[in-house]
């Protein structure tokens, strides 16, 4: 055994939540050592976050810390500020989970990793530049040099963790900790950014605490597992031990949680929804004092789809490949070029006056359920938020519909003037796709809604997107990199890459006989994983 960097003893975290007091961790004690990964996994809300934060100190004020973190042998608990500055980005880093809330959105790439190194000492000018330049050839993003003045909005989510990524090795931690660090990245980049850190960790003997929801991951990367549950380890061992001959009924449910199924048969001689040609999204590349065009970024670049009444058509594609963008485009919410048809009606020209009444009809689930619900709205006014302004029903009328659309995606109606941060990820996925589906909608689109939740959640997830296909015949647009979820929901694949079909046709056809290098490339890095996670040896 190696002598332990890190070694966490009893340690407990207690919240005060309206005069009562909250355990969110209790008891918790693990040690990592150097050129060792620790993987702390469970589902959404079983303390793991929280245990990372303590280590740190990241937790708010007036939360509760007992027990003893030993770092070097030094109670980080018991520091004063002036130790923990000199230990937070220098010995110890740590990658969040949101990557766009994480980043300073004023502020440019070079600038927020430049400050990370100056403020532990790193030279200024171009060598500083240079190192820059250096971490992110490092994490894997293209042509570095231009990303350097780039704003956090104009990345890719997976750009985005890349950028973290690249900010927490910038001075070499003796441990680094990644919360749920390949969330937002496409199957590809995230075997490449697990190999990164695989390597980085045997170049530079690193600890690294891991902690994820996705399993399948786990067995790649880590040496030693711990299992929470709601707040406690029920379960530690090495990898191969925990995956092999799992003793804790938690720890079993968690391996055998995946999505399973298949989607509902597509049936060719139903109505035609949506049906898009040649469709085209192109942004201006501007330079110099006068802002002229010099270029264009061809996100989507002549794609044509035609989606049926109780059909799913799902778009693969790593991270930049244009998903998002088209699925946007296709709902009317950013311009584009070439015919896009709904319900036999051209919509592409469509004044946002004139879309107004489609939009019931036409709604979205986005990526991030952290994001994408308001902060400041009881779960009632989010979900009812399009009934106003469509301007259907009374107020109690629309409390009697929130109810019964929180009921439908498996939510306690009771609960429906609580807030946002009183639920976990996947209690505001449901939000999420309640809001969505109260106008009852034809045609949606669904923008990696699984990406951020847990794997029994995702699990279950993707059996209410499919029982709420069948019970109302709707339409999908199903946007992911994650392909487990895309085989058990789509009928037919699109897969894109820098804009374009690089693969299109039936899902079944194309999971057993890809064409294309690059979608075998995708399938190779996806079901390698799985089959790392099963036990098989990838082929």
């Amino acid at each position: 055994m190696s002598p332990r960097l890190l070694e966490v003893r009893d340690l407990s975290v207690t919240f005060r939540q309206e005069g009562h007091d909250f355990r969110a961790v209790e008891g918790v004690s693990f040690g990592v050592g150097r050129g060792r990964t620790l993987a702390l996994v469970g589902e959404s809300g079983s303390g793991k976050s929280v245990t990372a934060l303590s280590i740190l100190r990241l937790l708010p004020h007036g939360v509760s810390l007992g027990g003893k973190v030993l770092f070097e042998g030094e109670d980080i608990l018991k520091c004063r500020d002036a130790q923990l500055r000199s230990i937070r980005g220098n010995k110890i880093t740590m990658v969040f989970q949101e990557p766009m809330t994480s980043l300073n959105p004023l502020h440019t790439i070079e600038r927020q990793i430049g400050e990370i190194l100056e403020v532990h000492g790193a030279r200024k000018g171009q060598k500083l530049r240079n190192h820059i330049v250096d971490l992110l050839a490092e994490v894997g993003i293209a042509d570095p040099a231009r990303r350097l003045a780039a704003y956090p909005h104009q990345l890719s989510g997976g750009q985005r963790q890349r950028v973290m990524i690249a900010m927490a090795l910038a001075n070499r931690p003796d441990l680094f900790i990644a919360d749920e660090p390949t969330t937002a990245l496409d199957v590809t980049v995230q075997a490449q950014i697990l190999t990164l850190l695989e390597d980085l960790k045997a170049r530079y003997g690193m600890a690294m605490l891991f902690i994820t929801h996705d399993l399948s991951i786990v067995r790649k990367l880590a040496d030693d597992v711990a299992v929470m549950q709601q707040g406690r380890i029920v379960e530690m061992n090495g990898v191969e031990a925990l995956f092999k001959a799992p003793q804790h009924p938690y720890t079993k449910a968690l391996l055998a949680a995946e999505p399973k199924g298949t989607p509902p048969p597509a049936n060719y001689g139903s109505p035609v929804i949506l049906e898009a040609r040649e469709v085209r999204v192109h942004f201006p590349i501007k330079r110099g004092f006068l802002r002229r065009t010099v270029g264009a970024i061809k996100a989507v670049d002549g794609i044509s789809l035609t989606l049926r009444e109780g059909e799913t058509i799902g778009v693969v594609g790593e991270s930049g490949s244009g998903k998002t963008t088209l699925g946007l485009a296709l709902l009317r919410l950013i311009k584009s070029q070439g015919p896009i048809v709904y319900l036999g009606r051209r919509i592409d020209g469509l004044s946002f006056k004139a879309m107004r009444p489609l939009r019931r009809d036409m709604q979205v689930v986005f990526q991030d359920p952290y994001g994408s619900l308001s902060p400041r709205l009881s779960v009632a006014d989010i979900v009812a938020e399009g009934l106003t302004v469509q301007r259907r029903f009374n107020f109690e009328e629309r409390r009697e519909v929130v109810a019964r659309a929180l009921a439908d995606t498996g939510l306690d109606p009771a609960a429906m003037d609580r807030y946002p941060h009183e639920f976990s990820g996947g209690q505001r996925q449901r939000v999420a796709i309640a809001r969505a589906m109260v106008l009852e909608p034809k045609f949606v689109v669904l923008d990696e809604p699984t990406s951020a939740l847990d794997m029994s959640v995702q699990a279950q997830i993707v059996d209410l997107l499919r029982e709420l296909q069948i019970r109302r015949n709707l339409a999908y647009v199903f946007i992911s990199h994650d392909l487990r979820v895309v085989r058990a929901l789509a009928n037919e694949i699109i897969v894109m890459r820098h804009g374009k079909v690089v693969e299109q046709g039936a899902a079944t056809e194309i999971f057993a006989h890809p064409q294309s290098e690059y979608t075998r490339a995708l399938f190779a890095a996806a079901f390698a994983i799985e089959a790392d996670r099963s036990g098989v040896v990838a082929q």
